[in-house]
């Protein structure tokens, strides 16, 4: 299966809590979108790997993603090696994204930046004719995507562009609350240990950074995001 774009990110919930707006607004455009995430959250204080299984696949039936896989790299230890790079290769080959999502280059978790910069890596390696991987029993071509694109997460980062995501925000909000052991979505929800994500604040938080990235391109709410590279356009009237 060939995707338009292929989300690769370091725990379940975080391309809905990233870019789960960028995800709806592409697919209603007829895109194909697909994610992968790295690890299953098995260090998270709350819920267990299972649950978050479940609840990655909900999120996944509300969002309307062609696929998503789980590479179940260690929580909080995977490295950018050799290892995890050739597995990281062999999805970019299968899918052969032309644009390629991924954690934020510096953040307050460290895994977002080790699996930004993993998935970096591998997207350049992935192209490569000289690195052998398969799939299926089968040798896979090279591929590598057009562009690598970086979410922003907790800490603010200047971003080089954002995605209008007005129409879907209420649509982000319900992929979100598809975790319900790690945010507060309810009563029950509320109960046990708080983490940083699980109280009602940081559905504030969230909000108030979508208007900030909607308010600088002059729209209700937006996604931001950086790049490696310099940005063209053939057609002015395709900028905002």
């Amino acid at each position: 299966m060939k995707l338009d774009i292929l989300v690769m990110a370091a725990h379940p919930d975080d391309a809905e809590l990233s870019c789960s707006g960028t995800i709806f607004s592409h697919i209603a455009q007829g895109k194909k979108v697909g994610i992968i995430d790295l690890t299953q959250g098995e260090l998270g204080t709350r819920g267990t790997a299972e649950i978050r299984k479940q609840e990655a696949t909900h999120a996944a039936q509300i969002m309307g993603v062609a696929t998503r896989e789980n590479l179940k790299f260690r929580d909080g230890f995977f490295v950018n090696d050799e290892k995890h790079q050739l597995e990281v290769i062999k999805m970019i080959r299968k899918y052969q994204p032309e644009i390629v999502l991924t954690n934020a280059i510096r953040d307050r978790h460290p895994d977002h930046a080790k699996a930004a910069a993993l998935v970096k890596t591998a997207c350049f390696l992935a192209g490569l004719k000289r690195i052998e991987t398969d799939w299926d029993g089968e040798n896979q071509p090279a591929w590598r995507p057009q562009n690598i694109y970086y979410f922003i997460q907790s800490d603010y980062i200047q971003p080089d562009f954002v995605v209008d995501i007005s129409d879907f925000w209420d649509k982000k909000v319900e992929a979100i609350k598809a975790y319900s052991t790690q945010f507060h979505v309810s009563e029950e929800s509320a109960k046990g240990e708080q983490t940083f994500i699980s109280t009602p604040q940081f559905f504030y938080f969230l909000e108030a950074r979508a208007r900030e990235f909607g308010q600088a391109i002059r729209v209700r709410y937006g996604e931001g995001f950086t790049t490696d590279k310099q940005m063209g356009t053939r057609n002015l009237f395709d900028l905002l």
